[in-house]
């Protein structure tokens, strides 16, 4: 099918070239306006009992939510004339907003002491937002201009979950521009320096451009019917950038070398696609089905991911299998043309592959295989330590820089105000009747809760301490109460997970229709929960696809099986580095000092393993091919290892520098999320590159011999009928 594939390109070439260009630019055309369609948040389970919390306060206790919180400063105290009047302004100003449900201020609800700092100098001004995370982070963004604007000489600052979720797009838009901005002229000198060839060097930047535009045009086609998180332009960018870059330089290797050889360009051009273009689709099949797994989980910002993660490698490797070869065969010997590096390069001839550095060295590691994998081994084992102690959170105002708005606001509510502000767990309580006030005292016995407000009145360690009076936040609406739990715990925060889990141990009142437990550590704690349920899932899927491939791919048993043990390495390494540097802060100047709050985000750790294993087992099937081939001609499993490695070493490791430096470009990010990620996929890629491909690899194919290649009858029978085969699989 290959052959066909390459001699209908070879002839076609114009007509391809036509039609990738009519792509190019309907792809553009289809992608405009994507970032505005794109929304926020996706980090919740939507059907967890957090959310069905929200969900009832949104519908029975408007009043009572906080998506917003204005802090109000002047020069003087907050109860003064002026302030007084500027404040109560402001709160009726900002309640008319279009997006707002209600608003309430220290001014306007009975100068409740929970809304003053406790210096007297700032207001706070509630507001509960209309619509999703979305809805809401648009309204903060019209809001609060608009209110700074009315301030009167008044310093404004906003805090809440709408606050944090506007800023986050705006740092992600911004950071976007800057990494691209930063990785594209360093990638191309890397580029340049890999190829010698200004020609050669554009090309893979040719398909990257198309694998961007078409994923972006079929995530704007998305949006109009599922919701895409803001985030995945970042991803996309990222992957359409490394794996078109990854999949151009194994084909472009295969052809120049084939040109080396005395080959036509027609002739060039019929190994490279049955071999390197097989290889590449494989490759990518193989990505495309470890992302799939993203969408057994229910948060959308996982699933966004997928679909924009899908769509630019199937996209890539379709540009890299079908559109570079026409241009190749366009561009013929002129594909090494302007070698802008030969007065330093010098031009010294190849040498034979037994001469080579990759030959040499693989072949050290093999004669020494169990003290070389041994070593490597136990330093893996050493870098994945750290992940023993990690801790699971998600993302709030600290995962912004410190100097940014909302992180300033919200470390004010920290410090200045009472602990009730930002430590306030909504239970919702259906159908409790008379009991409900023997449930709100049990709650108030619970370890780490400093009071409960229900309707009769407010409970502290099982007794009364103040009647319901003006400002309570305890409401009934029917049969429905909201009982505000206020807690002595930080709420992103291991204790503050650990206080929900109490709450929702506490036995419900007779009667009751159901009782639920919100607020921001309920969140945290069923997003890691959901997480949780759905991780086995989501592995099954990797690691089944990759097993099935790779045994279509070798016809081996062992190899898959190779794989997958080491791929599990290197990823678990990675993961102790991420706890090492991002959750407990050590070494953090290497990556721009993160913003770290003793925990790891949840979805991060699920979201590397997925991106990275698919990019492993990449560089896996492209270093097995080259084995593979060799070893069907030689029978010799040690120097057919030490030939792969000679062919695919610089490749592959050229891949690995390029594929992280485009991800780790994403360390200047101002969001800690998205610095976390890129430095881990890169940090994967690198040690899968080297320890694993150079070091790993040989040594294990070494010891196992013969046994490389093994499979039983019936399933050796299999491959035969299903698998891949070589030309040289019937002359061995």
């Amino acid at each position: 099918m290959f052959d066909r594939v390459s001699a209908l390109l070879y002839r076609r070439r114009a007509a391809v070239l036509w039609v990738s260009a009519v792509v190019v630019v309907l792809a553009g055309i289809g992608g405009l306006g994507v970032e505005n369609r794109l929304v926020h948040g996706g980090f919740a389970d939507p059907g967890a009992q957090s959310s069905r919390a929200e969900r009832l306060v949104a519908e029975h206790f408007p009043s009572a939510d906080d998506d917003l919180v204005l802090l109000v400063r002047g020069d003087g105290p907050v109860d003064s004339a002026r302030m007084t009047s500027v404040g109560s302004e402001l709160t009726r100003r900002a309640e008319r907003t279009p997006g707002v449900r209600a608003a309430t201020s220290y001014w306007t609800a009975g100068r409740a002491p929970s809304l003053r700092s406790r210096d007297g100098s700032i207001g706070l001004v509630t507001l509960s937002l209309r619509g999703d995370e979305d809805d809401r982070a648009k309204t903060a963004e019209r809001l609060v201009p608009d209110v700074r604007r009315h301030a009167d000489g008044l310093t404004v600052l906003a805090a809440g979950s709408a606050q944090v979720q506007s800023e986050v797009g705006k740092q992600t838009a911004h950071d976007l521009l800057l990494a691209e901005a930063i990785a594209t002229p360093i990638t191309l000198v890397l580029l340049l320096l890999i190829f010698g060839s200004a020609v050669a060097a554009a090309l893979p930047l040719v398909i990257a451009l198309l694998s961007i535009l078409v994923s972006r045009a079929v995530l704007n086609a998305l949006a109009g019917t599922v919701s895409i998180s803001v985030y995945s332009m970042n991803s996309t960018t990222a992957l359409g950038l490394g794996l078109a870059i990854d999949y151009s330089l194994f084909i472009l290797a295969r052809f120049r070398e084939e040109l080396r050889g005395g080959a036509t360009v027609r002739e060039a051009l019929v190994p490279t696609v049955r071999r390197a273009g097989r290889t590449v689709a494989f490759s990518a099949l193989t990505v495309a089905l470890s992302l799939v797994a993203l969408l057994v989980f229910p948060q959308f910002f996982l699933r966004s991911f997928a679909y924009g993660g899908i769509a630019v490698v199937l996209t890539a490797a379709a540009g890299a299998v079908f559109v570079l070869p026409a241009l190749l065969a366009v561009l013929g010997h002129r594909v090494n043309r302007y070698d802008v590096f030969a007065r330093w390069r010098g031009a010294a001839p190849p040498a034979a592959p037994e001469n080579g550095r990759w030959y040499r060295f693989a072949t050290a590691v093999m004669r020494r295989p169990a003290l070389y994998g041994g070593a490597v081994i136990v330093l893996l084992l050493v870098l994945a330590s750290p992940f023993t102690r990690v801790t699971s959170g998600l993302f709030d105002d600290r995962s912004l820089p410190a100097d940014s708005q909302v992180h300033r606001a919200t470390q004010l509510l920290r410090d200045r105000f009472d602990a009730g502000v930002l430590g306030t767990v909504p239970v919702v309580v259906k159908g409790a009747g008379p009991d409900l006030d023997s449930y709100a005292r049990t709650l108030s016995t619970v370890q780490g809760v400093r009071h409960v407000t229900a309707s009769t009145g407010a409970y502290a360690a099982g007794r009364r301490v103040q009647e319901p009076g003006p400002g309570s936040a305890a409401l009934v609406d029917g049969d429905t109460a909201l009982l505000s739990v206020v807690s002595s715990v930080e709420q992103d925060s291991s204790a503050g997970t650990r206080l929900v889990g109490r709450l929702r141990n506490v036995e419900p009142p007779d009667g009751t229709d159901g009782v639920w437990v919100g607020g921001r550590a309920a969140e945290v704690k069923d997003s890691t929960a959901a997480i949780t349920r759905a991780t086995p899932a989501a592995i099954g899927i990797v690691v089944g696809f990759s097993l099935v491939l790779l045994f279509l791919f070798t016809g081996s048993v062992l190899m898959p099986l190779k794989a997958l043990v080491l791929n599990t390495l290197s990823l678990s390494a990675t993961f102790g580095a991420m706890v090492f540097v991002f959750q407990e802060g050590h070494l953090s100047f290497l990556v721009g000092s993160p913003l770290h709050t003793g925990t790891l985000d949840a979805t991060i750790p699920i979201l590397t393993f997925c991106v990275a294993f698919g990019l492993s087992m990449d560089y896996e099937v492209f270093l097995l091919s080259r084995i593979r081939e060799r070893y069907l001609l030689t029978g010799d499993n040690t120097e057919s290892v030490a030939f792969g490695l000679q062919h695919t070493g610089r490749i592959i490791t050229a891949a690995a520098v390029l594929v992280a430096v485009v991800l780790f470009v994403f360390a200047v990010s101002g969001v800690t999320l998205l610095k976390l990620l890129g430095v881990g996929l890169a940090l994967a890629v690198i040690l899968d590159a080297t320890l694993v491909r150079a070091v790993l690899v040989p040594s294990f194919m070494r010891l196992a011999g013969r046994a490389n290649w093994w499979a039983p009858g019936p399933l050796r029978r299999l491959h035969d009928r299903a698998g891949l085969r070589e030309d040289t699989d019937d002359a061995a």
